[in-house]
């Protein structure tokens, strides 16, 4: 039996501006041998909202677009990371953008893992060692492993 049959899915929460990498992350996670269900939400107010509506069952992990409008990703970041109710979540940033300098901000505000945005095969191939990372350990990992690359993968 394959992992999709045998555990309960991984709640998925997809914060991002942008329609069409909502659509492939959708289409990405499909792809995947670990279950998941997925929810977005278009924007870092929508977020916060969304997680207060469902602070009795958070999701498993939040990919965060660090550049969305209203309120950015390191907003968001800040506000769960010093909510008693969310702080525990797993919160991955997940942008087109990468400069070492905000990686260590966001390092230091309690991200998880910082995954660059990639091509749709990269993308599956990054979600599946993620999650499979994520079902070794729920703790964060050292700064050294905190950027998700995929050249580190094959």
């Amino acid at each position: 039996m394959s992992n999709k049959e045998t555990h309960m899915p991984f709640n998925v929460l997809l914060a991002d501006d942008d329609k069409d990498d909502r659509f492939f992350f959708k289409k990405a996670l499909a792809d995947i041998t670990i279950h998941t269900k997925l929810a977005t939400v278009p924007n870092g107010e929508r977020l916060m909202e969304y997680l207060s509506e469902n602070s009795e069952k958070l999701p498993c992990v939040l990919f965060l677009d660090l550049n969305m409008p209203r309120k950015n990703g390191n907003e968001c970041l800040v506000e769960i990371k010093t909510n008693a109710k969310f702080k525990d979540m797993a919160v991955i940033i997940y942008s087109t953008s990468l400069r070492e300098e905000v990686a260590d901000v966001l390092y230091q505000n309690g991200a998880h893992y910082f995954l660059q945005k990639c091509d749709f095969i990269d993308l599956t191939k990054t979600l599946q060692m993620i999650f499979n990372l994520l079902e070794k350990s729920k703790s964060r990992p050292p700064r050294n492993k905190f950027i998700i690359r995929l050249k580190e993968l094959k």
